[in-house]
């Protein structure tokens, strides 16, 4: 490892990253410039395996989307669409219980994890109801659901506070967040891709005041498309610095488990011409600084979805601890592209997880062994 690292153009970065020293927005931007990405994802590695072990943990889930109906239409988007649109939909509590409860039924998952578009009337009895249906079906599953911009716009629709609104969701049988929505949050980028969106300040306050209300969450960044490094590293860096916030509240506080980076698939988006192609090594380069910036959040799951399923296997070389789950049935993706299957077995996950050296270990949410 030393004759690694004294050989890299960034050696003083790496050292600095084993010696447990934070890594500063100009390392990180340093770090992707950079042309080691086997040094780099040599030392992810080692930070891995320091926080981590040689374990890669997966969950047993199942993925709901409610409705594809969404008034932002963000540009880098192919799953939303408008009212009256030939296949838009919502579905109805009675529809979202039976099949959470039909596939619960064969698989025995742990956990729901539940996102949609921004329905422009949807009200916060729908959220509170479909939540307390889940709950009484299945009361042992939690339920991951709502990104900080479902959160914030189901606030909007109640006019209620989003700490209000939190709390009501909670009371009703909310668990956690996903991390969703972040995209990058520099307002040029959010100016191109999602300019209807709210501001990236506004998505970390979400956050931050569920958090405080000791709901945890996960992080996400949506790379590829029209952002800077910097603007990825600065995007690390502000939830870097919100973790900061978290970890200093206490041990009742919530917190981000686990980042999440997000490969952008352009097909059927307003955005095909202007996406930056991304090789495998760019991709892999994305989940190592990562493990290097985000000193703080314990977690940097592979989202084998957008990932692909080998590329998925790498990346847990480079930096990445997670494989995420089984999945089961996702739409978002998949209307942008995505040629990876709707779901993978638990079998399937342990095998592709033991072929590459480290040992399979099913979670639960807020990772803890089961």
């Amino acid at each position: 490892m030393k004759r690694i690292v004294e050989q890299s153009d960034v050696a003083d970065i790496l050292l600095r990253a084993l010696d447990g020293q934070r890594l500063t927005v100009d390392d990180g931007v340093r770090l992707f410039e950079s042309e080691d990405l086997l040094g780099i994802g040599a030392v992810a590695n080692v930070i891995r395996t320091r926080i981590n072990g040689r374990a890669t943990r997966y969950i047993v889930n199942r993925h709901i989307n409610y409705t594809d109906i969404c008034k932002n239409r963000c540009r880098f988007c192919a799953f939303s669409r408008s009212e009256g649109d030939p296949d838009a939909y919502v579905m109805t509590i009675d529809e979202i219980a039976a099949k959470a409860r039909s596939e619960w039924d064969r698989l025995r998952f742990t956990e729901l994890h539940i996102v949609g578009g921004l329905h422009p009337t949807l009200p916060l009895s729908y959220y509170t109801d479909m939540l307390s249906a889940l709950k009484t079906r299945l009361p042992s599953v939690h339920i991951q659901a709502f990104t900080a911009v479902e959160i914030a716009h189901i606030a909007g629709i109640a006019d209620m506070s989003v700490r209000d609104t939190l709390i009501a969701l909670r009371e009703a049988g909310l668990g956690s967040l996903p991390g969703g929505g972040a995209e990058v949050f520099s307002p040029r980028v959010r100016s191109i891709v999602c300019p209807q969106k709210m501001a990236g300040s506004e998505w970390l306050d979400v956050m931050r005041q569920a958090h405080q209300l000791g709901i945890y969450s996960n992080a996400t960044m949506l790379y590829g498309h029209v952002e800077t490094c910097r603007e990825r590293v600065e995007h690390m860096a502000a939830l870097r610095d919100l973790q900061d916030e978290a970890l200093a509240n206490g041990a009742n506080s919530g917190r981000f488990l686990a980042f999440i980076p997000l490969k952008f698939h352009a097909t059927n988006t307003d955005l095909e011409a202007l996406a930056s192609p991304m090789s495998a090594m760019d991709d892999l380069k994305v989940y190592a600084v990562s493990r290097l910036m985000l000193d703080n959040i314990p977690h940097i799951k592979v989202f084998w979805i957008m990932l692909g399923v080998k590329l998925a296997q790498v990346a847990l070389s480079f930096g990445a601890d997670d494989f995420d789950g089984t999945v089961v049935e996702e739409k978002i993706t998949h209307r942008a592209g995505a040629t990876t299957p709707q779901g993978l077995t638990v079998a399937e996950i342990r095998r592709l997880v033991q072929e590459t050296g480290t040992v399979a270990a099913e979670r639960d949410t807020l990772y803890n062994d089961v």
